[in-house]
C-alpha cells in the first residue's frame, strides 16, 4: 500500500518518497512492522488463548520433561500469520501476482492447521484431522499453486520449468509438465517437515528464520538484474521482490513470536503456524527457482522428516527402532541433552546450512 501511495502518487510533491521504490527499504520496514505487531499483540493473543482454555496436549509416551508443557496456550501461529499479512499490506507491491501466491499459501495451510488445532484442542478430538484428510487438503492447495506457477508464475520465461542445480550452472534439466507434481512435493513436504520439527521451545521458528533470511537475500538478488547477471542466477524481478518482502515480514513476525516461544515457552504456534510457515518457505523456493537450495538451508527440517520416515520403516520391517524416539530432536533429549541444548545446537547447524546455501549463489 505504501509503495502505491507514497511512490506512485505523492513522490511528485515530495521527492524523498522516492525511497519507497527500493526493495531493500521496504524489506527493512516490513521486518520492523511485523516485529512490532507480533510483540505488541503477543500478550493479548496469549491471554485470549488462555481464556478459551486452548492449551497444549502432551502425550503420555513423550519425554517426561514435556509434561510441564501441558496447558500452554497453543495456536499462536495466528499471531505470526496476522503479523505477516499486516506487514505485507503495508510494504508489498499489491499489483504483483507473486505476492498473492505467497499469501494464498500462508492462508490455505494456516487455515488447514487451524482446523486441525481446533479439532484437537477445542473439540477435544485427539486425532484432529485424520491423516488422509490433512494430506488431501494440503495437496489441493499445493496443486493450485503448482498449476498457477506452471502457467503464469515465471513471467513467460522458460526457466520456470527448469530445475536449478546448485554449484552446476550448466545443468538445468527441464521438468516440463512434471513441474506440477514436483512443486506439490516441495510444498507439502516442506509444510509437514516444519510441522514435525515443532516439538521444542523455539526450535521450529528459529530454524525457519534462517531459511527465511536465506530466501530473502536470494529473492533480492533474483529481483536485481545486474546482481542476477553477475551471479549467473535466474532474473525474476516480480517473484524476487515478492519473496524478499514476504521473507522480511516472516522474519519480523518470527522474531516477535520467538520472544514468547523461547524456553520456557509462553505460547506454541501449533499446526496453524507450522503448516503455514513450511508451505510458505516451500512456495518461496519455487518462486525464485531455488528448490534444491531449500533442501540445503532447510536441512534441519529434512533430517527431522527423514528420522520419522526411517523410524516407521525400520519398526515395520525390522521390528527395531533406529532412534530412541522420533522426530530427531526427541532422540537427543532421550540421550540426556537438555531441551535448550538441543535447540541451540540445531540453531547452530541451521546457521551453518544457511551460509552453505548462500554460498551456492556465488559458487557456480
Amino acid at each position: 500500500m505504501f509503495y502505491h501511495l507514497f511512490f506512485e502518487v505523492l513522490r511528485e510533491y515530495f521527492s524523498p518518497f522516492n525511497v519507497f521504490q527500493y526493495i531493500s527499504f521496504r524489506a527493512i520496514y516490513a521486518t520492523i512492522t511485523a516485529l512490532v505487531v507480533s510483540l505488541v499483540f503477543g500478550p493479548m493473543m496469549i491471554a485470549f488463548l488462555k481464556r478459551l482454555n486452548i492449551g497444549q496436549y502432551v502425550r503420555d509416551d513423550g519425554p517426561e520433561t514435556h509434561l510441564s508443557k501441558a496447558g500452554t496456550p497453543t495456536m499462536g501461529g495466528i499471531l505470526i500469520i496476522i503479523s505477516i499479512l499486516l506487514s505485507l499490506v503495508l510494504w508489498a507491491r499489491l499489483d504483483q501476482p507473486a505476492i498473492y501466491v505467497m499469501i494464498f499459501s500462508l492462508i490455505w495451510f494456516g487455515s488447514l492447521g487451524f482446523i486441525d488445532d481446533y479439532k484437537k484442542l477445542v473439540k477435544k478430538q485427539s486425532l484432529g484431522l485424520r491423516g488422509w484428510q490433512k494430506i488431501s487438503l494440503q495437496t489441493i492447495g499445493a496443486i493450485s499453486i503448482a498449476i498457477y506457477l506452471y502457467l503464469y508464475g515465471y513471467q513467460g520465461k522458460t526457466v520456470g520449468t527448469e530445475l536449478i542445480i546448485p554449484f552446476f550452472k550448466q545443468i538445468r534439466p527441464d521438468l516440463g509438465f512434471l513441474l506440477i507434481p514436483f512443486a506439490v512435493l516441495v510444498i507439502v513436504g516442506s509444510s509437514n517437515a516444519v510441522n514435525l520439527t515443532d516439538g521444542l521451545d523455539g526450535l521450529a521458528i528459529g530454524c525457519t528464520l534462517f531459511v527465511a533470511a536465506t530466501f530473502g537475500v536470494a529473492g533480492y538478488l533474483t529481483s536485481h538484474q545486474d546482481l542476477a547477471s553477475y551471479l549467473d542466477i535466474v532474473h525474476l524481478p516480480v517473484n524476487g521482490e515478492a519473496t524478499t518482502i514476504f521473507c522480511a515480514s516472516l522474519i519480523g513476525a518470527g522474531i516477535g513470536f520467538l520472544w514468547y516461544n523461547c524456553h520456557p515457552a509462553e505460547v506454541f504456534m501449533g499446526d496453524t503456524g507450522s503448516l503455514a510457515l513450511g508451505a510458505s518457505i516451500g512456495t518461496a523456493a519455487l518462486l525464485i527457482k531455488e528448490e534444491i537450495m531449500l533442501v540445503v538451508v532447510g536441512g534441519i527440517f529434512v533430517m527431522e522428516a527423514l528420522s520419522v520416515i526411517l523410524q516407521v520403516w525400520s519398526y515395520r520391517v525390522r521390528k527395531k527402532r533406529i532412534f530412541k524416539m522420533a522426530p530427531l530432536h526427541h532422540h537427543f533429549e532421550q540421550l540426556g541433552w537438555h531441551e535448550t541444548k538441543v535447540v541451540s545446537r540445531f540453531w547452530i547447524m541451521a546457521l551453518i546450512l544457511m551460509l552453505i546455501g548462500l554460498s551456492t549463489l556465488k559458487i557456480r
